[in-house]
């Protein structure tokens, strides 16, 4: 970053002119563009992981080509995905169904590990995350902008707005964990109860696959759920959004 930053001032390379490029943060407006510092930090860290994980190389390496291939197959359809879970009438239906099915036929397991718990509450993160931007949606909560008004202006910081952020993160964090803590409450003996499994040790319990499913599963997509939803219509209705 130091090196980059000199650099900057050495070459003093202007950045793009505005239109046609958006820009978000003016801040920025009087440092110089060559190089970019966020590409650099962005290429150090991961070069840095691979160095320093003697042993682990083909794992580093792999990742990051499984992940290229993912976007490259992924990424045309991103704008579509998002439609459709946004208004599609049946979309929480085949969102959540679809979530369930990748969970139950995922996982054959010799022995426990953390990664079918781990993809699990990805899965029901996923889900929640869906059906909450659809609800949101549809009860126009969170509605993007139009395309008129864009580039929108950077409204002046008072403070009664950075308030009303410390407001929000606070807030939100809270309910977020609270949710997270009754679902965990309420599944896990449920889930022990329905399977007819021993709930008297807990971390013995969670490693069953009919307890671990549901218990990541449900509590996470409600978390999910909570972020893009609930928190914000709690937001809109004390006033703070």
């Amino acid at each position: 970053m130091y090196l980059g930053q000199c650099t900057k001032d050495i070459i003093r390379w202007p950045r793009p002119a505005s239109p046609p490029v958006v820009k978000l943060e003016v801040f920025y407006n009087s440092e110089y563009s060559m190089p970019s510092t966020h590409a650099m930090s962005g290429t150090a860290i991961p070069i840095s992981m691979i160095l320093l994980t003697y042993g682990r190389w083909q794992d580093i390496i792999a990742g990051f080509l499984y992940t290229i291939l993912i976007l490259a197959i992924f990424y045309p359809f991103v704008d579509l995905i998002d439609d459709f879970n946004q208004t599609h009438k049946y979309a929480p239906l085949i969102i959540i169904g679809l979530h369930l099915a990748l969970g139950i036929f995922s996982f054959t397991l010799d022995t426990w590990s953390t990664s079918r718990g781990d993809t699990a509450e990805i899965l029901g993160s996923g889900a929640g995350i869906a059906c909450g931007s659809h609800v949101s949606h549809n009860v126009g909560l969170m509605l993007d902008p139009s395309l008129d008004i864009l580039p929108l202006a950077l409204p002046p910081i008072t403070v009664t707005m950075f308030g009303k952020a410390i407001l929000r993160i606070l807030i939100g964090m809270v309910f977020v964990l609270i949710v997270r803590d009754i679902m965990k409450r309420i599944t896990i003996p449920l889930a022990c109860k329905i399977f007819s499994i021993p709930c008297d040790d807990i971390r013995k319990a969670r490693q069953h696959m009919e307890v671990e499913l549901p218990y990541r599963y449900i509590t996470y997509g409600m978390v999910g759920f909570s972020i893009t939803f609930l928190v914000p219509y709690l937001f809109f209705f004390i006033g703070i959004s």
